[in-house]
């Protein structure tokens, strides 16, 4: 598997013009700022903050005190943005960055001038209002605002050949006016203070739905995104994984450091093929028997003692488990054994690795041959 991607974070002021360039990829971390299992090189979030320590953010409240108000919140220096600033690129491009630069207004970059451009990164300025987009309506499909102090969604009615969009690390409390975007596939709302899913009805092509780091409660109004495959909400407060049964094409699901106990209404998307549970409140695996297609299963950092709920589930190749419960080493080689798909597993800080770490690992190579990777270490072949 290919390493991380790390994010383009300038810490000075940053502009690029030129056609042809490729979306960057975007890698997911964990809480600790390492990225997660399985979730390398490529596009997307899993909610835990991923962020690189030396970035500097416009909107740096967002990761110490997701649960501040607005008016405790200290904007920072706003400087004007340059109206000169874009003038000795060519007209011609399909892109524009303008990264860093302290940009408070994108009207002043007077985009007007600019007839083809597909995408438009402003990532890390101090952008407070979406405007002066509508001269690229008929061009633009890529909008990132990653990291501003926008408040509300507005200014897009016009934008309606967007396919991605990212509002990332915002301080947006809603999700609407978007209802008209019907050619998005990728919807990113990371880091926000959203607290209800709502308003997504139109967006029949929406394949990816990212709400990780917000004050989501409970999993609701997703049955419009019939189509969708990707959903993101890990680091909020939700308790249920009920209202999940709408989403027929669900093959991914990022749900860490929320508050699940029960796995049962996963029944609901037989179709899952990967599933990121760690820092939960999970005790058993019960629930997962429906799921026969998971190929990846992320548990780590909840109260799993038995490994027994694992047993139909004959596609899995990766199965992190690190710092659970599980105790007995015979139990785990009559349920993982016999699938012959399993390369990689996590144990490391459950008490069959604790209690004899200096034999945990051989006795897991000898009950597991088909494996190729133990923890972070590969098998000797």
């Amino acid at each position: 598997m290919p390493g991380p991607v790390e994010d383009e974070r300038p810490t000075s002021p940053h502009i690029e013009l030129h056609d042809n360039r490729p979306a960057s990829s975007r890698s997911r971390a964990n809480s600790e700022g390492q990225p997660s299992p399985g979730l390398r090189n490529s596009k997307g979030w899993d909610g835990k903050l991923r962020v690189d320590r030396t970035a500097v953010l416009v909107n740096p409240e967002i990761l110490s005190d997701p649960e501040s108000d607005d008016e405790n919140v200290h904007p920072g220096e706003q400087l004007p943005a340059d109206e000169d600033l874009l003038d000795d690129e060519d007209p011609d491009t399909d892109e524009i960055i303008v990264s860093h630069a302290r940009v408070a207004s994108i009207s002043a970059l007077r985009l007007e001038r600019f007839r083809h451009v597909a995408r438009l990164c402003l990532r890390q300025n101090s952008i407070q209002h979406i405007e002066g987009l509508s001269a690229l309506a008929d061009t633009l499909q890529d909008l990132d605002l990653y990291d501003n102090l926008i408040t509300r969604v507005r200014g897009l009615e016009d934008l309606t050949h967007l396919t991605q969009l990212d509002l990332s690390f915002n301080k947006i409390k809603h999700i609407k006016n978007i209802s008209h975007l019907k050619d998005l596939k990728e919807l990113y709302f990371v880091a926000n203070k959203i607290s209800r899913i709502e308003n997504l009805e139109g967006l029949p092509n929406l394949t990816s739905l990212e709400l990780g780091s917000n004050r989501i409660r409970t999993l609701e109004n997703l049955e419009p995104l019939q189509n969708l495959e990707e959903l993101w909400v890990a680091k909020n407060k939700i308790t249920s994984l009920a209202g999940l049964a709408g989403l027929p094409r669900l093959r991914l699901l990022s749900i860490q450091s929320n508050r699940i106990r029960d796995l049962a209404p996963l029944a609901d998307v037989p179709g899952l093929e990967e599933l990121y549970i760690s820092h939960n409140a999970i005790e058993h695996l019960a629930g997962l028997e429906a799921n026969t297609k998971l190929r990846v299963l992320d548990i780590s950092n909840n109260a799993v003692a038995s490994v027994a709920g694992l047993a139909p589930l004959d596609r899995l190749e990766e199965f992190w488990a690190s710092y659970n419960q599980i105790a007995d080493f015979a139990e785990v080689e009559r349920v993982l054994r016999d699938k012959a798909n399993l390369t990689t597993v996590y144990f490391e800080g459950n008490p069959l690795q604790l209690k004899g770490p200096a034999v945990y690992r051989n006795k897991i190579r000898l009950a597991l041959p088909q494996l190729s990777q133990i923890d972070a270490t590969y098998v000797k072949a």
